[in-house]
């Protein structure tokens, strides 16, 4: 028996229903966001599409993110350009550092944080050669 995929993500908040509107509403992530193969969606469920996802423990000393943070989320997108569009439009500050888009064969990236501050990567991979 092996596993096949994260069943989800918990993560503990301030306001809760507040924080999973953000999601909702700025990022298309939660219960209620996607359908499934019937066109179905479901209030507590978020239907994504497979592909690839990155499960790496960061040495504690890491910089990469927030050193008083535990985690960050990583949320795999199919636009960025467009997305960062429509996050700074709705006043959310997005940062993009060149570094982080060094290498092309990885992807792009862009980082926002949410309103209690939990750091969450924008990642778009590579077009399929």
């Amino acid at each position: 028996m092996t596993v096949v995929g994260m069943g989800g993500y918990f993560f503990r908040a301030e306001n809760p229903a507040a924080l999973k509107a953000w999601y909702r509403d700025y990022l298309g992530v939660g219960g209620g966001c996607g359908t499934d193969a019937a066109g179905q969606s479901n209030e507590w469920l978020w239907q994504t599409q497979g592909g690839p996802m990155v499960f790496e423990p960061f040495a504690a000393s890491s910089d990469y993110f927030p050193a008083d943070k535990q985690a960050m989320i990583n949320l795999r997108v199919t636009d960025l350009d467009a997305l960062i569009a429509k996050l700074e439009a709705a006043g959310v500050e997005v940062i993009v550092k060149q570094e982080w888009n060094a290498m092309p064969e990885v992807g792009r990236f862009a980082r926002v944080h949410d309103p209690e501050g939990n750091p969450i990567e924008l990642w778009q991979p590579p077009a399929p050669a």
